[in-house]
């Protein structure tokens, strides 16, 4: 058997096939307060629970992993005043800590910025952190560019 170095990808919800998600839900429901067995969870969420097994280590949810990491991501948004200070009011009130930021010239009134934080113990959902980032007005795309 070759010794094959495991390969990492990032990818957005909709490039997931269906049952890889449902994977993610069973896996949540049997993290709760009262979970269910394996095969009630798989029944549940419309799984067998072969497909569980087999795909269980492959997959999780991003925010599940990154802790102690730091995470870069690039920002698209308009050349506005404060719109950089309230996305980093959204890393701040996230509990992460910032390293570094890089925000380019703005051309034709788009600047792209790049934005190192650091995931901390205390750091709440980073997934929600960088949703509500992406939804704010001004904010044109928000993309992943590494975890280390």
């Amino acid at each position: 058997m070759q010794n094959e170095q495991k390969k990492y990808y990032v990818v957005t919800q909709n490039a997931i096939p269906e049952v890889l998600l449902k994977v993610v839900e069973v896996k949540r429901l049997l993290e709760g307060k009262n979970p269910p067995s394996v095969m009630e969870a798989t029944d549940q969420v419309g799984i067998s629970r072969s497909s569980f097994y087999k795909y269980k280590d492959d997959i999780f949810e991003f925010h599940e992993n990154v802790r102690g990491k730091t995470i870069t991501f690039l920002i698209e948004m308009r050349d506005e005043p404060g719109l950089l200070s309230d996305v980093l009011m959204i890393v701040a009130k996230s509990r992460a800590n910032i390293l570094t930021i890089h925000q380019s010239i703005p051309v034709s009134g788009m600047a792209s910025t790049s934005i190192s934080v650091q995931v901390m113990p205390e750091t709440g959902d980073v997934t929600e952190m960088m949703d509500q980032i992406d939804a704010m007005d001004g904010v044109k795309s928000l993309r992943i560019l590494g975890a280390e």
